[in-house]
């Protein structure tokens, strides 16, 4: 049997001292932890709530998030985390596309909630997850908990355990529908290969809401880890987080890394218990990697590729191949090898497998495949063919099972017939010493169909210009692959909350007339 919540008990029966969350002055044992979510359980049933219900979540970080994560599938309902950028109308359109009937939500959202309450069709109980003054229609979260405790709702295997919504970041968000098989079989999967072990100490500073989150959370509850919570990502609260909770473990997304890496005081922090980081997400620039690798040269990096189709993890790329010297490396580029239980290839447009080496769209099986999307069929057939989940990456695989991914396929530049893959040009871009951030898009030209422009933030003290950029790529990169033009802009990049560059926000002011003029 696969049941998230099997894991808990599990926990609760071999580890139960143990600390399993800490939040600020609130500390929990594992023993406790499970008692907390049965009573949550209770309190849940008492509303109404029920086997297939969905509830969902609008709010930052913490161990009441990681509460809300067990204690729905225990009340056996599913739990939906919403995506805390979205704007009201966003979050309008997922809870009505989910029919959640309960929503929690913090301080910090609860004004959004306030401008939309009226226009949610299903949700008939809101919950507040703070201490602080409870809204007018708001139940308090300790009076939620305050129930008597429940027995487990036994949902497992292919029941619907999470329901996680595409950020959006290539089109219209998807609800992706994970059961209990996929979110536990896939916790499985990695902790053999991404170095979690039983007790460790695990600090959330990434977005609980995105699914890389939420698979620490179940690789953390299959073998009895510690959880420390901290509202949200800020690189000198993550260094010190580190230091006094002597931190073990955290995920990171490359922008994040970027970010505390390149913190002038770094070195002022005591980082000796950190032993790994695992990061994923998006695209990993060279010149961050080597700048980790040099102020943390203790620190084990492992690379997680994936996508919340896939409950996420796909690949791993070890310690091991971190570097670029010797004779482990040239695999710095590469997304690893596929975890255990999972088959990758690489397949044309007929979806047909390629050979090694040549560039397609990255494809696998395995038992953690999403159920399907909610309500879009054509969409997941689309998607799951003849029991292959098309990730809608582009990519190639060496002889050794190394998958290199190129691009998004959306995101891949089609200028004049030649493929130009955009993250191959940010990679050039941030080996330039002046450059923070950079995202590379196609834009409209009359006669190549698309131009290669890349927009750039500059560090802080640091100039350079349009023509020392492209030049910088030539030395690095062909020359049909450099940007044909580059804009400069102050402020950051937007960002989607779990760190992605939003290109199609980029794009929206070069394809004001239509689609694509691909030639």
């Amino acid at each position: 049997m696969f049941s998230t919540t099997q894991m808990v008990r599990r926990a609760a029966q071999n580890q139960p001292k143990v600390l399993a969350t800490v939040d600020g002055d609130r500390k929990q044992t594992w023993h406790e932890f499970v008692h907390k979510i049965a009573c949550f359980a209770g309190g849940m049933q008492r509303l109404g709530f029920g086997n297939g219900d969905c509830a969902a979540i609008l709010a930052l970080n913490s161990d009441r998030y990681f509460e809300f994560m067990y204690g729905v599938p225990w009340a056996g309902g599913i739990f939906q985390p919403i995506n805390t950028r979205l704007a009201g109308p966003e979050v309008e359109y997922w809870l009505n596309d989910s029919e959640a009937s309960i929503l929690f939500v913090d301080t910090t959202f609860a004004p959004l909630v306030a401008q939309i309450k009226d226009r949610l069709a299903h949700v008939k109980h809101f919950v507040f997850v703070d201490n602080g003054e409870t809204p007018d229609g708001y139940i308090p979260y300790v009076e939620l908990i305050d129930a008597e405790p429940v027995a487990d709702a036994g949902r497992c295997n292919e029941d619907i355990a999470g329901l996680f919504y595409t950020g959006g970041t290539t089109g219209r968000s998807k609800g992706v529908m994970l059961t209990h098989t996929n979110l536990v079989v896939n916790a499985l999967q990695a902790v053999s290969m991404v170095g979690v072990q039983q007790s460790d100490r695990i600090l959330h500073v990434a977005p609980m809401f995105h699914i890389a989150d939420a698979f620490v959370c179940m690789m953390a509850s299959a073998l009895c880890c510690s959880n420390y919570f901290q509202p949200a990502f800020d690189p000198l609260a993550t260094l010190k987080g580190v230091q006094d909770h002597k931190i073990q473990r955290m995920l990171l997304v490359p922008t994040m890394i970027n970010m505390v890496v390149h913190q002038p005081t770094i070195g002022d922090y005591d980082l000796e218990a950190l032993e790994s980081v695992w990061y994923g997400a998006s695209p990993m620039p060279e010149a961050v990697i080597q700048q980790a690798l040099k102020v943390m040269p203790k620190v084990q990096f492992y690379q997680v590729y994936g996508q919340t189709e896939a409950a996420p993890a796909i690949t791993a790329l070890l310690p091991e191949r971190h570097t670029f010297e010797g004779p482990l490396a040239g695999k710095m580029k590469s997304a690893g090898q596929a975890l255990p239980g999972i088959e990758v290839c690489i397949m044309d447009e007929n979806n047909q497998r390629v050979d090694y080496g040549v560039v397609g769209e990255v494809c696998m099986r395995g038992p953690n495949i999403m159920k399907g999307y909610r309500n879009m069929e054509e969409q997941t057939a689309n998607t799951i063919i003849d029991g292959w989940l098309h990730t809608g990456d582009g990519g190639y695989m060496d002889d050794e099972g190394f998958v290199f991914i190129v691009d998004r396929v959306k995101d891949m530049i089609i200028s004049g017939g030649e493929n130009v893959y955009s993250a191959e040009v940010e990679n050039a871009l941030y080996q330039h010493e002046a450059v923070s951030q950079c995202a590379v898009i196609g834009i409209p030209h009359e006669k190549w169909g698309e131009s290669v422009h890349a927009i750039v933030v500059l560090k802080e003290g640091a100039t350079s210009d349009e023509a020392e950029l492209i030049e910088h790529c030539k030395s690095l990169i062909a020359s049909f692959k450099c940007p044909r033009s580059v804009s400069f802009q102050s402020e950051p990049l937007p960002l989607s909350g779990a760190g992605k560059i939003l290109k199609t926000e980029l794009r929206k002011a070069y394809w004001k007339e239509g689609e694509r003029n691909v030639n």
